[in-house]
């Protein structure tokens, strides 16, 4: 029981983050290691989104997850509009970086954005050899 309320705990903080810290993002993030029980630190995610004319993902921006598995700041408001969006998790290199290995190299959530103006949390629950998201808020 204490590991889901450690995970439970981490689902939570977003509520208590110091906003003097971290501009808003629209869009969050928060990796968490479910086979230890722990934050999904030091993982490099990369947020895309897709020209719809030319079918081509363009880089928006690159982060590292910080000790809580979170990478705060991920994308303006300005910035941020109607659109497909992808997150790229580097789950392969932070399951090596712990000195194991994994059946994913890399994770992939592609999501569709129709309304800019509410705010989006999509948290990436892993093992090495599953994961699973969903769209908080």
């Amino acid at each position: 029981m204490n590991r889901l309320q450690h995970i439970r705990g981490h689902m939570l903080a977003d509520k208590n983050m110091n906003i003097a810290t971290t501009l808003p993002s629209p869009l969050t993030t928060h990796v968490l290691n479910a086979a230890q029980g722990v934050p999904g630190a030091n993982m490099t995610i990369s947020l895309h989104r897709l020209n719809p004319i030319s079918s081509e993902w363009y880089l928006l921006t690159t982060g590292i997850t910080d000790d809580d598995g979170r990478c705060p700041g991920l994308i303006t408001k300005e910035s941020f509009i109607a659109g497909v969006y992808k997150m790229h998790f580097e789950t392969g290199k932070y399951w090596d970086a712990l000195g194991e290995t994994c059946f994913y190299p890399y994770v992939e959530v592609i999501f569709t954005i129709s309304d800019p103006s509410q705010k989006y949390h999509v948290p990436l629950l892993l093992s090495r050899f599953s994961y699973s998201t969903y769209r908080g808020s």
